[in-house]
């Protein structure tokens, strides 16, 4: 499969792309397949079985519900965030699940919802077993699922014939590419800017016009998400107290000309960040961007666009998208964006390495300054653990985007009004400088609360 614009941003649900939405999808996919069998009717129980980071930190990102929610038949993109806590409520009083609201079964959590903490599944940490049974306990279907980050899911057979996850069919591209230099290469060949270059990939699969609204759509979530974390007073849920602090900031900010402090223009940036991933961490409706527990950097960097840059409009906001895209493709398709495989560099490092190229699009930046700003993104991000306070999505989570939006202005910057393109380090070398960092870092450091500030902040 090839990769679209909308497969790295995909509307869904907080907390987590990997372990709230994958197993959101994993569990509708797994019903669907029971009901395109034709065998629903003769399920009468249904077990699931999380495994390694799944299964680690899985209660706190609310894997356990994300679960129950798809087998019910919801889907992340248009399950209503004010309702899936009433309606999985409802199904632990019950003890009982309707399986895409058709097939009523047994539901106990003790025996149905299995956390394995000390085993993982072989091709990825965040693995899930799907069992459906029949009334005298034989198996009726069983499949192995595994959310690869990004709200990306994948079968045991689809991981094993090197499927990326995409979301749309093959399509024969304008413009193929893997890697940074072929972007360069196919820009100066054929005169394109990146983001015209994906646009005209997008193609393939749907008109212009339907692909602009779609984009228009993805950046309307965005910056209603920033509009509600801005708005929502209170206390984030989870039990570690965290406190939202958008709606102050955002009031203080309000006094405060930009003129008076020029520091308040980055405070504008945190504020962004800070109201969007509080709304992903209270289990609101985000963009995955590229994942959810980094959904905060790209839309705060956009807003800093549509708010402070002279003569954005809906067209550069389309560009932004576009080359931010283009740039997570990469990491997509060359390493992960998965924590429980990169730790944080895979989150908040790719998704500062995109919102950089994009504001470099958008300031006017040639092909060779993007390239520039998305590596100088990425590059300051290496070795960034994922270490979540009790499992939750919110130390440091929410922080983190602030810092991530914010070294995004700055690689821009950089890269456009003080570069010319010509660096040091390729973007591709940073890529694969990812993936063997990856690699070499400990598990206890990849999205497991079993290392760094998870077990450090409690000592305290």
């Amino acid at each position: 499969m090839e990769l679209s614009v909308f497969d790295l941003f995909k509307i869904g649900i907080g907390p987590s792309s990997s372990h709230t939405v994958g197993p959101m999808r994993a569990a509708l996919r797994f019903a669907r397949w029971l009901q395109a069998t034709g065998r629903l009717h003769e399920v009468t129980r249904v077990r699931c079985d999380l495994y390694g980071s799944l299964a680690l930190t899985g209660r706190g990102h609310a894997t356990d519900s994300a679960v129950i929610l798809g087998l019910l038949g919801q889907d992340p993109e248009t399950a209503d965030p004010a309702t899936v806590s009433e309606l999985v409520a409802r199904m632990r009083s019950n003890q009982a699940l309707n399986i895409l609201g058709q097939r009523r079964v047994e539901f106990r959590e003790p025996r149905d919802l299995l956390f394995h903490q000390h085993e993982s599944l072989p091709h990825h940490p965040n693995g899930m077993h799907f069992t459906a049974f029949d009334g005298h306990d034989g198996v009726i279907l069983a499949e192995d699922y595994y959310s690869v980050g990004g709200g990306f899911v994948l079968s045991t057979a689809e991981v094993e014939t090197g499927m990326t996850g995409g979301t749309e069919p093959a399509q024969q591209l304008a413009y193929p590419f893997t890697s940074a230099a072929d972007l360069l290469a196919t820009g100066r060949e054929a005169n394109l800017a990146i983001a015209e270059i994906v646009r005209a990939n997008e193609s393939a699969w749907r008109p212009d016009e339907d692909t602009a609204a779609r984009l228009d759509r993805i950046w309307s979530v965005m910056e209603q998400c920033i509009q509600r974390g801005c708005r929502s007073e209170g206390e984030l849920p989870g039990g570690l107290g965290v406190r939202r602090r958008a709606p102050t900031l955002y009031r203080n900010l309000r006094r405060t000309a930009v003129t008076d402090d020029p520091m308040t223009l980055l405070d504008w940036v945190s504020l962004f960040a800070l109201a969007a991933n509080e709304e992903n961490a209270a289990g609101g409706r985000v963009v995955t961007a590229p994942t959810n527990g980094a959904a905060g950097v790209i839309p705060a960097v956009g807003q800093y666009y549509r708010r402070f840059v002279a003569g954005a409009d809906r067209a550069g906001t389309q560009t932004f998208l576009l080359t931010a895209a283009a740039i997570g493709m990469l990491y997509k398709r060359n390493v992960s964006l998965s924590a429980a495989e990169m730790g944080c560099q895979g989150e908040v490092g790719v998704a500062c390495s995109m919102a950089a190229a994009g504001l470099a699009a958008v300031m006017g930046g040639t092909n060779e300054q993007i390239e520039e700003a998305a590596e100088i993104g990425m590059e300051h991000n290496l070795g960034l653990t994922c270490d979540p306070v009790g499992g939750l999505v919110q130390v440091p989570c929410i922080e983190r985007n602030t810092m991530g939006a914010a070294k995004a202005v700055n690689a821009a910057r950089l890269a456009v009004l003080y570069g010319d393109g010509v660096h040091h380090v390729p973007l591709d070398r940073v890529i694969e400088t990812m993936r063997q960092t990856g690699h070499d870092m400990q598990d206890k450091y990849k999205e497991t609360s079993k290392g760094g500030l998870s077990v450090n902040v409690i000592d305290c």
